[in-house]
């Protein structure tokens, strides 16, 4: 039974929502049970139906408990320790987004609760995700990767609750948001490694349009052109002829095993006949080959930082750091 009482300074919503937790407590409710409807609790509390209405959302926003159209609200988590509910949508999942995602919870702490999904790069999937989800969370955390137009699909949420990462565009300005600088990151990088660069005769960047952000190939381009590189854009490994004296920049995972299995066939060696530059460190690129060169941004800082965002409520905009670390396939 939910009872409110006036003569305490504690807030009759609150009121609502510890009655419901003590009664989950006590074993009164169970998941599955459903809890008495809008109407009896503020009929049987002299209560607006506004005042209910917000100690219900809190619940639900904590995934205490889910609403189910045309029958009302039930118990779907005994687990009240979850204070917050975070809804974190990645384009997809690789070992340095793991990192990202361990950080964040991390820096999060206990009593948050994360749940993940990804669109894989698929407009539809991010619409039907962010339809299905609206109001079920306390934070939204979106990845929008390289789809453009994504805040007509945001609008859906509560602006004051949403947050951006890696990438944001000019209709995503007004978000808090961590992002890297692409553009910024490739020509930087480049320069700093120019010595090792301007060995190689060639520079090719494996580029795909529908996963890689503009901002690099842009940063790309000035660079060569600045130099005077002669320069090649492809999207795949699958076709591409390796040559002598060619250095690959490549930011997905697949393309760097395909150009390495390449080099085997050719008998080429790495760094003396063909350079490689790789995206996003991980510990597998430490060790194969000797060591893969990589521009990477610093995923433990960026799910650090978010958290912190969040925890503190802060709507600001941050570039997160970026670093180039020198190793053998240059």
């Amino acid at each position: 039974m939910i009872i409110i009482e006036n003569k305490i300074k504690i807030p009759k919503y609150k009121q609502i929502v510890n009655s419901i937790e003590e009664l989950i407590i006590s074993g009164l409710l169970k998941k599955g049970d459903q809890i008495p409807s809008i109407n009896k609790i503020k009929t049987d509390n002299n209560l607006s139906r506004d005042t209910v209405l917000t100690a219900l959302n809190e619940l639900k926003n904590r995934g205490i408990i889910q609403s189910i159209v045309g029958k009302g609200y039930y118990v779907s988590s005994e687990n009240i320790e979850v204070r917050q509910k975070v809804f974190l949508l990645f384009d997809e999942l690789n070992s340095f987004k793991e990192d990202l995602y361990n950080s964040f919870l991390e820096y999060l702490g206990n009593n948050v609760q994360v749940e993940i999904y990804f669109h894989h790069f698929n407009k539809n999937s991010f619409r039907r995700l962010i339809e299905d989800n609206a109001g079920n969370y306390n934070y939204y955390v979106i990845m929008p990767a390289n789809m453009m137009n994504t805040n007509d699909f945001l609008k859906m949420l509560p602006s004051d609750r949403v947050y951006i990462l890696d990438q944001i565009h000019e209709d995503l300005s007004e978000y808090p948001a961590i992002y890297q600088n692409f553009e910024k990151i490739i020509f930087d990088n480049l320069n700093k490694a120019y010595d090792l660069i301007k060995k190689y005769e060639k520079i090719i960047l494996v580029f795909s349009e529908d996963k890689q952000p503009q901002g690099m190939l842009k940063g790309f381009r000035e660079f060569c052109e600045s130099k005077t590189f002669n320069y090649e854009i492809i999207n795949d490994m699958q076709d591409k002829n390796i040559e002598k004296s060619e250095l690959f920049i490549i930011p997905d995972d697949m393309s760097l095993l395909k150009l390495i299995k390449k080099m085997k066939q050719k008998g080429f060696v790495l760094a003396k006949d063909v350079g490689v530059i790789s995206y996003n460190d991980t510990l597998l690129k430490e060790i194969v080959e000797g060591g893969i060169t990589t521009i990477s941004t610093d995923f433990d800082a960026m799910g650090k930082r978010l958290a912190e965002m969040i925890l503190n409520k802060e709507r600001i905009q941050i570039e997160n750091p970026h670093h180039l670390i020198i190793r053998n396939s240059l």
